[in-house]
């Protein structure tokens, strides 16, 4: 399936458009992460810690909203918008969201 941030695919013409697909997801950062990522902060460097668990929870979300424009029968998702946040007691946990439309060829 073509999952894309563009609204149109150069080779292919949209003949449906199936409807707004989306797929989230919610990743806790643990105290040890938090503990390393602030030592991080003081000695300067990328926290790989937290890279990674933002690049599984984007992951995840994208796998959620490609699943859920399979059951529509679509052939892409074209138009897709990821959003990130904080959510929780002291922002202790990430949310990410992944939404598009699920498109047919």
């Amino acid at each position: 399936m073509i999952l894309t941030t563009t609204h149109t695919i150069e080779t292919h013409q949209v003949k449906e458009y199936l409807g707004i697909v989306t797929g989230e997801t919610i990743i806790g950062a643990n105290i040890f992460k938090d503990f390393f990522a602030s030592i991080r902060d003081i000695v300067g460097g990328r926290s790989g810690s937290y890279e990674k668990v933002l690049r599984e929870a984007k992951e995840t979300a994208l796998k959620e909203m490609e699943q859920a424009a399979k059951k529509l029968g679509a052939d892409a998702v074209v138009g897709i918008d990821l959003d990130y946040e904080t959510v929780g007691k002291n922002g202790g946990m990430l949310m990410v969201t992944a939404s598009g439309t699920a498109v047919k060829f």
